[in-house]
């Protein structure tokens, strides 16, 4: 008993010891050929005083004279994903990778979850484009929302138009009730399909998502990786795929890795949620004064990509553009990154949609 308590202890030691190695805290530098960090580059994490609460923040830039792009995350961080899956965004732009109210390095445990409504979210998302803004001069900049990130994003573009050049959407928000439902008719297809009784059973136990959304919500994640309908397209497993993953990122401190998932376990039982899951955006949303590009790609199911296509056929824009990635999940822009640079460069940047999808 007492060398296994010694063994076990040893882990334990091991373990802390090896994630603290890894958990320096901070993003690496732009360095050129001699190692000199690149003129006019740009890679740091920083918190700033949003809403009242300190909120943290990396931003990645090549060149800090380029178009800033603000990116706004869903249910939990996901910046670390870009070791694994590199997005080239920084070509093309300043990337500000926020991290929300409640979130990642901006968690906090005096901030309750009944307090992460969506008006605070939308105020939020404004206070740090001015922040943005004003940091870097510049009149308007991008703004990019990501799953949940999307029903922040869309609001704040249609609420102050003014800031921005234009909206863009992965995995865009539309009738989330309705695509949870479609979602779990399709797993329950397939898994059956496969046989597989024991997750067919679990998935039947939680029928209907609105009155049972504890159990649904523990389950969902699992059972959409799997099949391959979750992050990314070729992502089988949260475990591997996305926790292990955020406690190697060494952006992180370890403290900052933990909270990630505290948040992340608080996200579901938010008033955030509640709204997002019982809101149709066409009827909170129906008109974006400028122009506004909707992602998708054709294996997402955690955000129905057939469900935002028709959203983006009725809204009301000066410039549309629908743009499916057949390779994709729920993250094209982890997945296929050449694509998205490329509808950014030829068509976002000049206010077009020349590669667009015909709605």
């Amino acid at each position: 008993m007492l060398i296994a308590l010694i063994i076990f202890s040893g882990i334990i030691v091991i373990t802390a010891g090896t994630l603290l190695v890894l958990s320096p805290g901070g993003p690496a530098p732009y360095l050129d050929e001699a190692g000199h960090q690149t003129r006019g580059s740009l890679s740091e994490k920083v918190f700033v005083n949003i809403g009242g609460v300190k909120q943290g923040m990396f931003v990645r830039s090549k060149d800090t004279t380029q178009p800033v792009l603000l990116y706004l995350h869903g249910g939990m961080p996901d910046y670390f994903l870009t070791r694994k899956y590199p997005t080239g965004l920084e070509d093309y732009f300043t990337v500000v990778w926020w991290e929300q109210r409640g979130s990642g390095i901006s968690f906090t445990a005096d901030i309750l979850p009944g307090t992460i409504t969506p008006k605070q979210m939308i105020d939020d998302a404004l206070e740090v484009t001015q922040y943005l803004r004003h940091r870097f001069g510049k009149e308007k900049i991008y703004l990019m929302g990501h799953s949940g990130g999307t029903f922040t994003g869309i609001q704040a573009a249609a609420r102050a138009p003014e800031l921005y050049h234009a909206y863009i959407g992965v995995a865009q928000m539309s009738d989330q009730l309705e695509s949870e439902r479609l979602a779990y008719k399709y797993m329950l297809k397939c898994y059956g399909d496969r046989g597989d009784d024991r997750m067919l059973q679990k998935l039947k136990a939680s029928p209907v998502i609105i009155d049972t959304p504890d159990g649904y919500l523990r389950l969902r994640d699992k059972a959409m990786h799997n099949l391959g309908i979750g992050t990314t397209h070729d992502m089988h497993s949260v475990f591997t795929g996305i926790f292990l993953r955020s406690l190697t990122c060494r952006e992180y401190t370890l403290p900052e890795k933990i909270n990630m998932w505290r948040g992340k376990s608080s996200s579901g039982v938010s008033s955030l949620w509640t709204e997002m899951i019982n809101t149709q955006m066409i009827r909170k949303v129906p008109e974006v004064e400028i122009p506004v590009y909707f992602f998708g790609g054709i294996y997402d199911y955690t955000v129905s990509y057939v469900l935002a296509k028709e959203y983006l056929k009725e809204l009301q824009a000066p410039v549309k553009g629908f743009y499916t990635f057949e390779n994709s999940a729920h993250s094209p822009l982890f997945e296929e990154p050449d694509r998205m640079r490329l509808i950014l460069k030829e068509d976002v940047l000049k206010s077009g949609n020349s590669l667009a999808d015909s709605l």
